[in-house]
């Protein structure tokens, strides 16, 4: 049976197996900076790229190659290319694929170090970038400029699950002649495949759901050959060196075993979770795509599966009230990660978001009041009386 016959779930487990000469069963960790080779005339050809084969791990790793090719099977991509993180994954595709001059669509809705990337960083390379709102595809169509190379996004986005038309700006870029790349971080291969949905690049923070435990950093971009290896993403990082360690890699492949049981689990407990917090007197406003109230709750329901483990929700009062919720849990933890299989809180106005303008987050939505809870696998009644002790 072809890896293009197996559900997600089987190719997370038996996608990418290279087993050595000693048979093993669980992947084998590569811990080696660099790799022997058998005559002066083997290492030219392996850097010349005539011959295949490992070289230096900070490009060329058997551990790292094997979770690039389970999730780019589990994506649907031709191919993945391995990062040290996820935003290292964003200046990847960037850096390797723009240049001096070319512009860039934006969603407004973006995690606020992607914010800064574009704003404070690609701006000194003359890379400029038009921020416009996630759900208007006419505003998209509308920021194209002649020197547009780009669409970026991320849906559901973080903090508010907004849902960006996938398929629907894949068809403006393709109008347009430029790319559209879709942060997946949120939903995972599990629940949506931006590929299949006409995206051209994915990008994942596999720090987050597909490690799982939160014990590692690591990232990933995933695209067509020609874009990831020739068109410079590979190149890139070979030169720059923000690729991916092996240990991390091993560990995230480990993550990836167990990624459609945790998913459905965080979706389970996220639905039950948003239900509850959308029926209680101090919270103004439920953000979970899951739930009708959402308003692309529809497009959700088409273009992911279920609605996801995280829950945004305003509380009544502003940020007092908001930090008092924070203050008064004793089991959540209180971090800016997320997709970790504990619950975590967190107040994205002070934190993921607290480096952006205040201009920018009203424009994104996010108030002094919300909070962002990573639903994890906890029962969800100890998450809910745990919550309920700053809400009284």
């Amino acid at each position: 049976m072809s890896d293009d016959q197996l559900k997600p779930e089987t190719r997370a487990l038996r996608t990418g197996i290279h087993r050595s000469q000693f048979n093993e069963h669980s992947e084998a960790l590569f811990l080696t900076s660099s790799f022997v080779f058998d005559s002066a005339a083997q290492a030219a050809a392996r850097f010349s790229g005539e011959e295949s084969g490992n070289i230096y791990s900070r490009f060329t790793n058997p551990t790292v190659t094997a979770l690039e090719e389970r999730l780019a099977a589990m994506e649907g991509a031709e191919t993945c290319v391995a990062t040290s993180t996820g935003m290292s994954a964003i200046l990847a595709c960037i850096m390797g694929l723009l240049s001096a001059g070319d512009h860039v669509v934006a969603s407004q809705s973006l995690f606020g170090a992607t914010v800064n990337l574009f704003n404070n960083i690609l701006k000194k390379f003359n890379v400029q970038t038009t921020f416009v709102s996630a759900t208007d595809l006419n505003a998209w169509e509308a920021a194209v400029q002649p020197n547009t190379k780009l669409f970026f996004l991320e849906t559901p986005s973080n903090p508010l699950t907004e849902i960006s038309d996938i398929a629907g700006l894949a068809s403006i870029a393709r109008k347009s002649g430029v790319w559209l790349a879709v942060d997946n971080c949120f939903c995972t291969p599990i629940l949506q495949k931006p590929i299949e949905l006409g995206a051209d690049i994915v990008i994942h923070s596999a720090t987050k759901y597909l490690d799982g435990q939160g014990r590692v950093l690591g990232g990933a971009v995933l695209g067509s050959r020609e874009l990831m290896m020739e068109g410079g993403v590979f190149s890139f990082l070979r030169t720059a060196g923000p690729t991916l360690s092996a240990f991390n890699a091993w560990v995230i492949l480990k993550g990836l075993e167990t990624l459609k049981v945790r998913i459905d689990a965080h979706s389970r407990n996220a639905l039950q979770m948003a239900q509850w917090l959308a029926a209680h007197p101090k919270i103004e406003r439920v953000f979970y795509p899951g739930l009708q109230s959402h308003p692309q709750h529809a497009l959700a329901m088409r273009q992911q599966s279920t609605g996801g483990g995280i829950v945004s929700f305003e509380v009544s009062g502003g940020r007092e009230a908001a930090w008092r919720v924070i203050d008064n849990t004793r089991l959540v933890s209180i971090t800016a990660n997320l997709g970790d299989v504990k619950t975590t809180l967190t107040h994205p106005a002070t934190t993921t978001h607290g480096r952006i303008s205040q201009e920018a987050r009203d424009v994104a939505g996010i108030t002094d009041g919300l909070l962002r809870i990573a639903v994890g696998l906890e029962a969800v009644e100890d998450i809910q009386a745990d919550l309920a002790r700053g809400l009284s």
